[in-house]
């Protein structure tokens, strides 16, 4: 793999970074404090090509590959996690399954409007009392005619309420099998379908979390992406590609939290001296820059997998788990550098610290990430 960015690929990541700097970090606290979601920000993402990076130009998208879409990831990440996320979830999530699975009208008919940050995409798997064990999803869908009645409720939905479009993995078979779950594009203003609560959050308080709702919610033949009973399949795919997008977003925070420790450590004196010079710190900063150089390329070598369309469940899930934790360490020791300034919102290296505990969480736990990477080397 060539770690060498070539010249398309340096402007893009930098062309990000611009527009992370000039439109998000001035309203970071902001929308923080107030758990605002800027819907109108990712319209202004749109233009700039970062809601469809790998959508194919003749769907209104970037066409760029998965280097390009894990640097910006990781561009926004560094300044704010919440607009990382909901970026990552736009693109790999609802527009990835649409972009993988869809037929060429459903491409045709959903991805321009997506890619261009028309709309906003949501993407309904995680159930009230099913996350990692979605076999045993409630929320059912049963054919009417030449329609599908949904019924039921997805959590922890990114974009649940703003969403103008949501991709809806319901249960049309048996309880526990594996093709008895569809996937269905279900359009925000279709009758049964609703928003519910939004979630107070820890972290990622900018990226809006919240119930869907569907009650007798009629969807047409024509909305089912690929058969009926594959979408469990080909959610575990889509998940494939999601957890580069959460390594990328857990990548970006960590640099987020190291570089302002880092800047920190060379400004903030104690004993006459920057604390950056302390042995205690130095060190700190070294682990720091290690593990996340070793993110970053794992991150990357996933990344080139999905470009050549080779297998990559276990790179993912590698790179996902790793990374994550990575962001976690990362974030913890940014506080503790910043010591009690750390613990203030005066700082950045507080919301880095709270960001940052989602990466271990979202689309597969650090917990799923081992088994799925332990089913992965023992079935080799």
């Amino acid at each position: 793999m060539n770690f060498i960015l070539n010249e398309n690929q340096t402007l893009v990541k930098q062309s990000i970074k611009e527009f992370a700097e000039r439109h998000i970090k001035p309203y970071v606290m902001e929308w923080d404090e107030a758990q605002k979601f800027p819907k109108e920000l990712f319209h202004e993402m749109g233009k700039a090509g970062m809601m469809g990076v790998f959508v194919p130009e003749e769907y209104g998208g970037a066409g760029f590959g998965y280097h390009e879409y894990v640097d910006s990831i990781i561009e926004v990440a560094r300044v704010c996690g919440s607009i990382g996320l909901s970026m990552a979830a736009h693109n790999s999530l609802c527009s990835g399954h649409i972009l993988q699975f869809g037929n060429e009208e459903q491409k045709k008919r959903w991805l321009p409007k997506l890619a261009t940050g028309e709309w906003l995409g949501a993407w309904g798997l995680t159930e009230a009392n099913t996350g990692s064990d979605a076999l045993r999803m409630k929320c059912v869908a049963r054919k009417d005619g030449d329609h599908w009645v949904i019924n039921g409720a997805k959590n922890w939905i990114t974009h649940g309420i703003s969403g103008n479009v949501a991709v809806v993995v319901a249960r049309t078979g048996e309880l526990l099998d594996s093709r008895g779950i569809t996937a269905f594009v279900v359009e925000r203003g279709t009758p049964g379908f609703k928003a519910g609560k939004k979630e107070n959050k820890l972290g990622m308080r900018a990226s809006e979390t919240a119930e869907m709702i569907f009650e007798d919610c009629r969807i047409p033949e024509e909305n089912v992406l690929g058969n009926p009973g594959e979408g469990f399949i080909q959610a575990m795919k889509v998940l494939d590609g999601g957890r580069i997008s959460i390594a990328a977003l857990s990548v970006g925070i960590a640099k987020g939290a190291y570089e302002a420790a880092l800047a920190y450590s060379k400004q903030r004196e104690q004993f006459g001296k920057p604390i950056s010079q302390f042995q205690g710190i130095a060190f700190k900063l070294a682990d720091m820059a290690t593990e996340i150089e070793a993110a970053e390329m794992l991150t990357h070598q996933a990344a080139d997998l999905k470009n050549r369309g080779e297998k990559v469940t276990r790179q993912s899930a590698i790179a996902k788990y790793f990374a994550s934790e990575v962001a976690v360490r990362c974030a913890t020791e940014g506080v503790q550098i910043f010591g009690g300034y750390g613990y203030t919102k005066d700082f950045p290296a507080e919301k880095f610290y709270r960001d940052s505990k989602l990466c271990t969480i979202g689309e597969g736990t650090s917990e799923i990430q081992k088994l799925v990477i332990a089913r992965e080397i023992l079935n080799d």
